[in-house]
């Protein structure tokens, strides 16, 4: 028997191979679904996601060692259903030939945009909301049309046996495939010449993403993160920025794309801001790591890499004030409160790496420009907050920083709207998803000319240099 029949390797990119073959091989079959055939299989979706929706909790709680029910109904469930109908809703008006204008130099002719599907669409899928970035890129997938393959996160298998299973019940293979698997596993998914392929995840990831798609020339949407800024400003009482902070930092244990990386206080309100922020985060988990709403860290590797940030930072004098003191960390479970960092460095692993933990470097500025230029030194971040009322000061913000998305006196919700494009830029990420800016990333924009018996391009053809041509010329010109 030859070595390659026998490879492991070589038999799982057949293995994948095959699948994209035979999802190929349905979309030449059918390259335009209806918009009757579409509203359809997402309204089956949705009817299975809300049958299945405790079965996704719980294997989630499983997975992570404990996450509460109502964190992955708020941020895993509810958005997929209300993305689910706001989607069904708009596919005919989507699906629409778009009129354009000729103008003179085509005139008369007619010009329509036409919104063709791809093709294949591969979807990678990351283990911090994995029903949720599972299920919201397919929705924009299949509502453009196209076929599907996703890769599910290793991590997170409880959950992913749910999903399969939830698919299989409304999908063939030629229409949506689910593939679990090593990093082995991955490198060959994101090799395959997909028509289209968005991954989630890290940035350094990504670009070795970035670099397997260019194989193919296949369009990459790329969903990363960075170090997303929270700015407090002098107009803003410290209690209402705290408690609209600590929602987007507390959720999932702060494992999260979008949520605040770091604050920037006033350097004269810092130890107000940790005194507010210790006293509020009490209040919502009044026993620390015991409890029951507070998530854990997903895994072992996860939790000693936060350790590890923590013990750097301290180690070159960041000042440590963990929220629920003596109730403020669990290794059995895998728990850590939110701790705030003091005195913090950027020679600290934490201030150059994205945390996605509950861990909070606070920034002290002096001057409103001054902080503005703390944010725009460093690459630009998935997410940007903003804290304040002062509509000057939000102008300002909006116009001279950068960022994938913002949000002012908010945090993290930005990223739930159905109706406006999410996505990052630069080092986190590139193109976008949801609303109808989804259903754009997973189509292409046809432009289609037709013309009558009648054509003015004719009369600019050679021989060159008749009077009336150039008289014509003049005027197009004019």
């Amino acid at each position: 028997m030859k070595e390659q029949e026998i490879n492991p390797q070589v038999s799982r990119r057949q293995s994948l191979q095959s699948l994209f073959s035979r999802q190929r091989q349905a979309y030449d079959a059918d390259p335009m679904p209806s918009a009757a055939s579409r509203i359809a299989l997402l309204r089956r979706l949705e009817q299975e996601l809300l049958t299945d929706k405790e079965l996704l909790c719980a294997a989630l709680d499983a997975d992570y060692g404990g996450r509460h029910r109502q964190d992955t109904l708020l941020a895993d469930i509810l958005p997929c259903v209300t993305h689910l109908r706001y989607s069904r809703r708009r596919i005919k008006g989507w699906m629409r030939p778009q009129r354009r204008s000729a103008g003179s130099l085509l005139t008369p002719a007619r010009i329509r945009v036409y919104y063709q599907p791809l093709g294949v669409v591969g979807i990678v899928v990351p283990w911090n909301f994995p029903i949720l970035l599972a299920l919201s890129p397919l929705i924009g997938a299949l509502a453009a049309g196209n076929r599907v393959m996703l890769k599910l996160s290793e991590v997170t298998p409880r959950v992913n046996r749910r999903l399969v299973e939830l698919l299989e019940r409304v999908f063939t293979p030629d229409t949506v495939v689910c593939l679990e698997g090593d990093a082995e596993l991955a490198a060959d998914f994101v090799a395959l010449p997909f028509d289209h392929l968005l991954f989630t995840g890290s940035t350094a990831v990504g670009q070795q993403v970035l670099q397997a798609a260019a194989e193919h020339l296949t369009p990459v949407t790329l969903e990363l993160g960075g170090k997303s800024p929270a700015l407090i400003a002098p107009d803003v009482d410290l209690d209402f920025a705290v408690r609209r902070m600590l929602f987007g930092k507390t959720l999932n244990a702060g494992q999260i794309c979008v949520a605040p990386d770091y604050v920037l206080v006033p350097r004269d309100r810092i130890t107000a801001f940790v005194d507010c922020y210790r006293r509020r985060f009490e209040q919502l988990y009044p026993d620390g790591v015991g409890s029951a709403d507070y998530a854990s860290v997903i895994n072992q590797r996860q939790y000693q890499r936060l350790l590890k940030l923590l013990t750097d930072a301290e180690g070159q004098g960041a000042r440590v004030f963990a929220c629920c003191e003596g109730r403020h960390r669990d290794d059995g479970r895998r728990r850590l409160t939110t701790h705030l960092l003091l005195d913090v460095t950027e020679s600290m692993t934490l201030m150059q790496q994205e945390i996605f933990g509950p861990l909070l470097p606070v920034l002290p500025y002096d001057t409103l420009p001054e902080a503005l230029e703390m944010i725009r030194r460093r690459p630009r971040p998935l997410a940007l907050y903003l804290f304040s009322h002062d509509r000057d000061l939000q102008r300002r913000v909006i116009e001279q920083t950068h960022a994938g998305g913002m949000a002012i006196n908010e945090t993290v919700l930005q990223a739930a709207v159905d109706d406006a494009p999410f996505g990052g830029i630069g080092p986190s990420g590139m193109g976008h998803y949801r609303g109808k800016e989804g259903f754009e990333t997973f189509s292409k924009a046809k432009t289609v000319l037709v013309r009558g018996r009648f054509s003015t391009g004719t009369l600019l053809q050679p021989p060159y240099g008749s009077p009336w041509q150039q008289r014509l010329l003049r005027w197009f010109l004019r």
